[in-house]
């Protein structure tokens, strides 16, 4: 049985690494001869527009997913129709909306689901009548292709706004409320074809320059763990929904406020490799192939620390007990995620001051205890 991956950087690899303990075989499609999926897996060199190699991945794949979340939906579209006619899960309406942060906060809305308030932009007056609207400080973003903190300011002055507005202005945009949060979560969970739901320990995520850093799991009060379970779950349940989703939360005091969602599998969920019962990547594939799906429950407190820019000498991180490196087959870049370390701990405070080290450590370029 093969899966088709739209996508194949470091998510589409460790779906992959993932799969073959089940007796699954790939097959990516992607622009660059050098993603990281296509070091462990059959891959298709082209644009993701490419209709030929469209068609061949629909033919010779029982389902096919992304990696990504920023692929052309057209494409996928375009997979469900003629002879060959793929299997597509997570459903392409769900990736529609999580391309575009006006629909995504409608959606939240719709749902009853908190979020932040917000205004669209697609002109200079709209943005100052947005800012009238919710006010300073706040944050102007694309509406589209924003991630890792691209495509977006915060903006304390209305001269500041106008500033950004000339940098961002030449696509649709939207502004929204600056949240004074607390700490910033989220939820994964799993839905399965017979519309079975699986969620996992919250994550606390810390971010820098825009970027996921460290997630801890499990976090938070149990509150939070019930609210963002139930929040997932109406967006699954209204996309009639397969596969691995995310959404992100603002904390402030015992109130979740959304702030964006995945429709894929999810940097603050690598932890689940080693540190669950089932790992996200393994639950995606059960989810989309119809398998039932896998146990949850986090194996002890875990952290994720994201390796950005490049890795450092595998023998200084290989010697320290316990500690688990991914190493994504990228090349070095600056910002650029290359590689994650995962530790599992008997409690809460050993994971968290060994995270801390850790994360000290990288930044120093120094021995890590």
């Amino acid at each position: 049985m093969t899966v088709g991956i739209v996508g194949a950087g470091q998510l589409g690899r460790m779906l992959a690494l993932a799969g073959y303990p089940l007796g699954l075989d790939f097959l990516c499609l992607d622009p660059s001869p050098e993603a990281p999926a296509g070091q462990v897996a059959p891959l298709l060199n082209g644009a993701f527009t490419d209709r030929a190699l469209l068609r061949e991945l629909a033919r010779r794949c029982e389902v096919v997913t992304f990696d990504w979340e920023n692929v052309p939906v057209a494409s996928l579209e375009a997979m469900q129709r003629g002879a060959h006619a793929a299997r597509i899960a997570p459903p392409a309406s769900a990736l529609a909306c999580g391309q575009d942060r006006v629909s995504e906060k409608q959606l939240f809305t719709r749902l009853g689901i908190p979020t932040t308030r917000w205004r669209a932009v697609d002109s200079r007056a709209a943005l100052l009548a947005a800012i009238d609207a919710v006010g300073l400080p706040g944050v102007l973003k694309t509406r589209r292709l924003g991630y890792d903190g691209k495509g977006q300011a915060v903006v304390r002055t209305r001269a500041a706004a106008e500033r950004a507005f000339a940098r961002l202005g030449t696509v649709p945009l939207l502004y929204e409320e600056w949240v004074p949060f607390d700490c910033e979560v989220s939820m994964i969970g799993a839905r399965g074809a017979r519309g079975q739901v699986v969620t996992y320990p919250l994550c606390g995520n810390a971010h820098g320059g825009g970027i996921l850093r460290i997630t801890c799991a499990p976090f938070g009060r149990r509150r939070w763990q019930s609210l963002a379970a139930r929040y997932l779950k109406r967006v699954l349940a209204h996309f009639r929904y397969r596969g691995i989703l995310t959404i992100e939360f603002f904390v402030r005091g015992d109130r979740l406020i959304a702030n964006e969602m995945a429709p894929r599998v999810h940097n603050s969920g690598h932890w689940t490799i080693e540190g669950a019962a089932t790992s996200q990547f393994e639950n995606h594939l059960r989810a989309i192939l119809g398998w039932p799906l896998g146990e949850t429950r986090a194996l002890g407190h875990c952290a994720m620390i994201n390796l950005i820019g490049h890795i450092p000498p595998r023998a200084r991180l290989l010697a320290l007990d316990g500690v688990h490196l991914h190493d994504y087959g990228k090349q070095p870049r600056p910002r650029r995620k290359v590689g994650h370390l995962t530790i599992v701990e008997p409690t809460a405070a050993r994971r968290d001051a060994r995270a801390r080290r850790l994360a000290l450590g990288l930044a120093a370029g120094a021995r890590i205890p």
